[in-house]
């Protein structure tokens, strides 16, 4: 796994019926899933395969609260883009 999959990541969900949609990492399960939560995301553990880790990165702590991640989106002005979806393509 690589280091790019940290907690506090922001990454675009590529497969599921959240696809396109932005979600921050809040814990590393193991080495082929993650927790992920967002604004547009439900709090739910994804496949690392199904990320997209992009340059955006929010300071959060291991297994921070939904309201913690909203505060910390908040906090580095990336509401807008957090709910703009991405059209991805196969």
């Amino acid at each position: 796994m690589s280091s790019v999959y940290e907690i506090g990541r922001v990454c675009v969900k590529t497969l599921g019926r959240e696809a396109g949609r932005k979600c921050v990492i809040v814990e590393i399960i193991d080495r082929n899933y993650a927790l992920i939560d967002g604004l547009m995301v439900k709090r739910r553990r994804a496949n690392i395969k199904h990320l997209e880790p992009i340059k955006e990165k929010v300071d959060i702590s291991k297994g921070a609260s939904h309201d913690d991640i909203e505060k910390a989106i908040k906090g580095a002005k990336l509401t807008k883009k957090m709910k703009e979806v991405v059209k991805i393509s196969l």
